[in-house]
């Protein structure tokens, strides 16, 4: 199945977990309610909340239930992406102003703390302890996740290994427990629930790889920001790390992220992404992404054979290939 029509079919459950998204965010200040509604509104893939459904089929499914896992995953990732235009002081995202660009950067972390508070109280009317705590500990490591992102800006000393765990806090841990927190909330079996764990886990790590491949290689259009847009907040991602390895390719490439540096981000960028997308930079880190995609289809192969873990496959073949 192709994932458009994978998304056709699970069509209306998305549109009750977007209702209920809305539902959450709502405030008694309308001016909170405008602006936490405001990403919201410009859409996005709906990852998470797609593979907490695909997950619950394992188990007794129940969309009810499983809203309450949706609705926090998402809302815990809408916030970290308000909180991250602030520190990258992005002017767009999705095509559209980021919540810091259209108000500014007091209201923007207001909201996003406001959005991490309500995906906390959706999860409260699940009677279930152990989602509690997984929920809250991932909260945790995303934030650490976001610190390391930060002492690391402009640090072409890094390793791959620095750069991996990072990526694990920021975005592969919560698509692992979207995963996981799907089958468990269905009563799916402990060894089913931790092997789905495994497949998100994986897909995350391909799907933040991928998210920076496009950041150097995309188009405008297709990825809603200026291409090399990491490069000039100083996130040194993947494909410039393998970049900054090969001789000819180094120095040229450190002069041109030292001026950008010098210039707080203000300096064109295109010089240091063409150098990256001449270099091995860009296959090296392809190969990377789908390895973890190979780990995370190995991961389903003991799971019962029903049609949500073909979905599975399908989404994470999409993600290593994804232009968007």
């Amino acid at each position: 199945m192709k994932l458009m029509q994978l998304y056709a079919s699970m069509k209306s459950d998305l549109q009750a977990i977007e209702d209920e998204m809305a539902k959450a965010v709502a405030s008694d200040l309308p001016s909170l309610t405008e602006t936490s509604l405001h990403l919201l509104k410009a859409g996005g893939k709906r990852i998470r909340p797609v593979f907490v459904l695909l997950s619950g089929k394992f188990g007794d499914y129940s969309l009810d239930t499983l809203k309450k896992v949706a609705v926090p995953l998402e809302l815990i990732h809408m916030a970290t992406l308000v909180h991250d235009d602030v520190i990258d002081d992005a002017e767009t995202r999705r095509g559209q102003l980021t919540v810091k660009s259209k108000w500014d950067n007091r209201i923007a972390m207001f909201t996003g703390d406001y959005i991490y508070a309500k995906a906390l109280t959706v999860i409260t009317d699940l009677d279930k302890p152990r989602i509690h705590q997984i929920l809250s500990g991932s909260i945790v490591q995303v934030c650490i996740g976001e610190m390391e992102q930060i002492r690391d800006f402009f640090n072409v000393g890094q390793s791959v290994r620095n750069y991996l765990k990072r990526i694990r806090r920021k975005t592969a841990l919560l698509i692992a427990i979207s995963c996981q927190l799907g089958a468990m909330a269905t009563e799916a079996p402990v060894r089913v629930s931790n092997a789905l764990y495994r497949f998100g886990y994986n897909v995350g790590m391909a799907y933040q790889i991928t998210d920076d491949l496009l950041d150097l290689c995309g188009t405008e259009k297709a990825i809603g920001k200026p291409p090399g847009s990491d490069l000039r907040q100083g996130n040194i991602t993947l494909p410039v790390l393998y970049a900054l390895r090969e001789e000819g390719i180094r120095d040229k490439l450190l002069s041109e992220i030292e001026a950008i540096r010098e210039s707080d981000g203000r300096a064109d960028s295109s010089a240091a992404v063409k150098l990256v997308r001449n270099s091995v930079g860009v296959s090296a880190a392809e190969k990377l992404a789908d390895r973890y995609i190979e780990k995370a289809l190995r991961a389903l192969e003991p799971l019962p054979d029903i049609p949500a873990r073909k979905n599975l496959a399908d989404i994470a073949r999409f993600v290593a290939k994804r232009s968007y």
